[in-house]
């Protein structure tokens, strides 16, 4: 009986941890509305919650939504710096274009019950 109490236990941490997870890409597509500021939200949630899914198959979402802010704030900052030599636009357009990819294959993957797979 214990044992069961234990498994319901833990499948109902994954399951919260899943739903934080969704949060997390919700936040991400947030940020293409309000400037951002969802985005880093979303990646304070991924550093605090870090360890708790550690071993499980949510860590690859992790690690996926850490890369995609990474991205993301990488490519604004090249885009800014480079908007002056008329390429920084294009920096713009292609890293919108990668976030959207990331935060749709992720988002599939997690209702697949999946991991990212890079």
């Amino acid at each position: 009986m214990n044992n069961h109490s234990t498994d319901q236990t833990e499948a109902e941490k994954l399951h919260s941890l899943k739903n934080l997870t969704a949060a997390v890409y919700l936040c991400q597509v947030l940020a293409f509305a309000f400037a951002g500021l969802p985005l880093l939200v979303g990646a304070a949630i991924n550093f605090m919650k870090q360890k708790d899914v550690q071993g499980t198959w949510l860590e690859s979402h992790f690690d996926w939504q850490i890369r995609t802010v990474l991205i993301a704030l990488a490519g604004s900052a090249l885009a800014g710096m480079t908007i002056g030599l008329g390429i920084g636009i294009f920096i713009l357009i292609a890293t919108l274009v990668l976030m959207v990819y990331r935060i749709v294959v992720g988002w599939h993957a997690l209702n697949s019950g999946q991991p990212v797979r890079e």
